[in-house]
């Protein structure tokens, strides 16, 4: 049973994850709130994703600027390419499953080798090229996303010498 609780936890740093998590979920409420992303929750749930890895190890690799922001735009890149190419054959993101569901494949496959390729890891990013393909978006969503990503970046960077590795 005391292995299910991070060792580092148990000892005194209570305060500091418990301020560093609410610190996450502000970060988020401020992007929403500025970003005023109601409409398209599909798309921006990749933020939270991004926000978690941003504060939880703000040191690795992952929660960088090159592979965050170059991530999403990778993710941007591709979801909305094979998203346009869907529509071009004439299946829509609310009818024709089957081939939605392959053509979102798709999408992870590419994202993932590009990113790989170009050193911009980031597995939210990935998870935003697929919901391109699934829900539909228009050229704002994608604004707002990428400015959430920016937005998330700046901060984390602002504060890093503040903030732990919880992982």
């Amino acid at each position: 049973m005391s292995d299910d609780i991070d060792r580092h936890f148990r000892r005194d740093n209570f305060k500091r994850y418990a301020l560093q998590c609410g610190l996450a979920g502000l970060v988020v409420l401020v992007l929403l709130l500025v970003l005023d992303t109601v409409t398209q929750t599909v798309l921006i749930a990749a933020l939270g994703a991004s926000t978690f890895i941003a504060f939880a190890v703000p040191r690795h690799m992952q929660s960088g600027p090159r592979h965050m922001i170059g991530g999403y735009v990778v993710g941007i890149l591709v979801g909305s390419t094979v998203s346009m190419l869907v529509a071009s054959i004439g299946v829509s993101a609310t009818g024709g499953n089957g081939v939605i569901i392959l053509f979102g494949a798709i999408a992870i496959s590419l994202a993932m080798f590009t990113m790989v390729v170009t050193r911009t890891e980031h597995p939210p990013a990935a998870a935003l090229a697929l919901g391109l393909v699934l829900n539909e978006w228009d050229f704002l969503t994608l604004i707002v996303v990428l400015a959430g990503v920016i937005g998330l970046s700046i901060i984390k960077k602002l504060i890093l010498p503040a903030l732990l590795d919880l992982i």
